[in-house]
């Protein structure tokens, strides 16, 4: 019997139940049920930070730039419905058609949203993110879009998204998520210095002193790749650095910059 005072109304299944559930189901019901992003309560009541809306604004406000690239977003038709293709759930296809599956991960694309989308850089309406495909499909990401932490339902939405071109917010016609015209380029500010990223360059940075020298007060565009291994090399770039003499995950490159460029910005 459980000595805490925990009151039953915390948990969705009665507590008389929970002796007969194996531990791993417990666990995997409850975290479906308790599924909410953590914060939502306090995002409620969050007054949503100004974004750049004039032309002037979008090319001279300071804002760090981040486009995931060569991202693995890309649906397939099982039976009457189509999923997002991913090395798990869709193993034995990607060994007919004789794909790599470490070339197949949504989930590198998953973890780099929601690292960006819930630093304190993006709550101050200083962060802007764009997912370039491995099929050439650009997506831009709304600052105060909320990414479900739940990767089945981002599943779901980047399915919705693929096939529909635009995700809108519930009650409202402003556009989260939305399939924009390629080249990416035509979306940067004029001028703006795009810096690719990849654990193999020479050139080695601190990114709140990389930040400080090269855009104090601009915007600056960085490219990380949304893939497993490897470098992703892209033609329009100015250069290409390192921020850790280590390899790092997608998402920890990710975390770097927001990082360096909020200690640079005073964001807190």
């Amino acid at each position: 019997s459980c000595s805490c005072s925990c009151s039953p109304s915390y948990f969705p299944l009665p507590p008389p139940l929970f002796p007969f559930l194996p531990t791993s189901l417990f666990l995997f019901y409850t975290g479906i049920m308790s599924s909410k992003r953590v914060g939502d309560a306090d995002e409620e009541s969050y007054e949503p930070p100004k974004l750049p809306k004039t032309l002037h604004e979008r090319e001279s406000s300071k804002r760090l730039i981040v486009i995931l690239e060569q991202a693995s977003l890309e649906t397939i038709k099982v039976g009457k419905s189509y999923q997002l293709l991913n090395n798990t759930d869709h193993a034995g296809l990607l060994k007919k058609q004789n794909r790599d599956p470490k070339n197949i991960r949504p989930d590198i694309v998953h973890q780099c949203l929601l690292m960006l989308l819930d630093s304190p850089l993006n709550k101050a309406g200083l962060l802007q993110v764009y997912i370039h495909t491995s099929r050439n499909v650009l997506i831009e990401v709304h600052p105060q879009t909320r990414i479900p932490r739940v990767f089945s339902r981002f599943c779901g939405l980047m399915v919705q998204l693929l096939h529909e071109l635009s995700i809108s917010a519930k009650g409202s016609t402003k556009k989260l998520l939305k399939v924009i015209k390629n080249p990416i380029t035509d979306h940067l500010p004029t001028g703006c210095k795009k810096i690719g990223t990849s654990y193999q360059c020479k050139k080695m940075i601190r990114t709140r002193i990389f930040a400080e020298k090269e855009a104090k007060d601009a915007p600056i565009c960085f490219v990380v790749g949304a893939v497993a291994h490897g470098r992703v090399d892209i033609d329009y770039v100015d250069e290409a650095v390192a921020v850790s003499k280590y390899a790092m995950s997608a998402a920890g490159v990710c975390g770097k910059l927001t990082d360096g460029f909020e200690e640079c910005w005073g964001v807190w």
